[in-house]
């Protein structure tokens, strides 16, 4: 697979690479992926604890309707994904 990279990614890999850590652009770039699937792959607390809520509201018969409960989880994913950059 051929990448092509903006000026700007370059100049990022090209920082990572000056450190020594890295042996090439593949290394930099490898890393970069597999950080971005652990932290992919942890669950955000506040998150875990906003459902375990929904699902008691649920048990209680306090049900939200879909389209609003969608909204919350789409601001919920933003925020989430905001505060990871």
């Amino acid at each position: 697979m051929q990448l092509e990279i903006s000026p700007d990614l370059e100049t990022l890999i090209n920082k990572r690479l000056s450190t020594g850590a890295y042996a090439n652009a593949e290394e930099v770039v490898r890393h970069a992926l597999q950080e971005q699937d652990a932290q992919d792959d942890e669950l955000d607390p506040e998150l875990v604890a906003h459902i375990e809520e929904g699902y008691r509201q649920a048990e209680r018969g306090e049900l939200i309707e879909g389209r609003q409960a969608f909204a919350e989880i789409q601001e919920m994913k933003e925020a989430w994904r905001a505060s990871r950059r």
